[in-house]
C-alpha cells in the first residue's frame, strides 16, 4: 500500500492550480472528467520528493452532486486522501477484519477499483482505496517526466494552461492529521494503511510509506480530528498560504 495523494475541494480549481504552478513550481501530472466532479492532480515536488495533490471541482452535478453538496455543506478543503493497492479485494478482506466498514466499493471495472472508509473509521478523513489508474508510463519519474516537460494527461484537458513554473521549486513535505486519540490514530495509519513510523516528537509522530510521502498525526485533544495543514518547503520566508480551504505551512528550505 502506498500513499497516492491528498486531495483538496473547492468550486474552481483553476486559482488554486495556477498558484501551486507559479508560487510553488508545482507540475501539472493528470486530469480527467468524472461525472460529478473533474480532478486535476499536481505534484508539488519532483519525482522522488514531494507529494501529489489531487483538485476537485463540480461538474455534472445534475447527474451526481457529491461534491457540491460537500462544498455547500463544509466549504472549500481538504477532501480525502487516496492509497494504492494492489490488490483491493483482498485489502478490503483485511480491513473488514480490523473492525472498518467500506463503502462506495466498487469492484467491476478492469481499470479503476476504490472503496472509501468513512471518517468515523479513518481518524477525522475520508480515506479512498484504489487498485488500477493511469498505465500509459512504465514508472512514476516517466510519467512526472513527460508531465515536466509539457505533456500532463487529460481525459480530457479541460483545465487551461497555467501560468510558468516558479524557477525554484517547493516539496509538499507531509500531510498533518489532528487526532484527540494518537494510539488510536497510529494504529489504523501503521496497521490498517501499512505505513511505517519514522520520527516522533512532542505530540506528533510522522508515517511514511515505501514509495514516499508522509502523514503526520498531531496529538491535539480539543481540535476536531482530520486534516488540518499542509506542509510545504520551500523557498522564501515562513507563510501560512491558504488554497481551496487547506492551510500550507510554508517553511523555508
Amino acid at each position: 500500500m502506498q500513499i497516492d495523494h491528498v486531495a483538496l475541494a473547492s468550486y474552481d480549481s483553476v486559482p488554486v492550480l495556477n498558484t501551486l504552478v507559479a508560487e510553488f513550481g508545482g507540475t501539472v501530472l493528470q486530469g480527467a472528467i468524472s461525472v460529478g466532479f473533474r480532478p486535476v492532480q499536481v505534484r508539488v515536488g519532483d519525482a522522488s520528493r514531494g507529494m501529489t495533490i489531487e483538485l476537485l471541482e463540480p461538474y455534472r452535478v445534475e447527474q451526481f452532486d457529491f461534491l457540491a453538496r460537500f462544498l455547500d455543506t463544509r466549504g472549500p478543503g481538504p477532501h480525502h486522501l487516496t492509497f494504492k493497492v494492489h490488490d483491493l479485494a483482498a485489502e478490503l478482506d483485511r480491513v473488514r477484519d480490523a473492525g472498518l466498514t467500506p463503502t462506495g466499493v466498487l469492484l467491476d471495472s478492469p481499470r479503476w477499483k476504490e472503496a472509501f472508509l468513512a471518517p468515523a473509521d479513518a481518524h477525522g478523513t475520508v480515506v479512498q482505496l484504489a487498485e488500477g489508474g493511469l498505465d500509459l508510463y512504465p514508472t512514476f519519474a516517466d510519467h512526472f517526466a513527460a508531465a515536466e516537460a509539457g505533456n500532463p494527461y487529460g481525459e480530457p484537458k479541460w483545465w487551461p494552461d497555467p501560468p510558468a513554473r516558479a524557477v525554484e521549486r517547493s516539496w509538499l513535505d507531509r500531510v498533518v492529521v489532528s487526532t484527540p486519540v494518537p494510539d488510536a490514530a497510529l494504529a489504523f495509519y501503521t496497521d490498517v494503511l501499512q505505513g511505517t513510523v519514522a520520527a516522533r516528537g512532542d505530540g506528533f509522530v510522522d508515517v511514511t510509506w515505501p514509495a514516499g510521502g508522509c502523514v503526520r498525526l498531531e496529538a491535539d485533544a480539543h481540535r476536531a480530528p482530520g486534516i488540518v495543514r499542509l506542509d510545504v518547503v520551500g523557498p522564501g520566508p515562513a507563510r501560512d498560504v491558504v488554497l481551496a480551504g487547506a492551510t500550507l505551512a510554508v517553511r523555508p528550505a
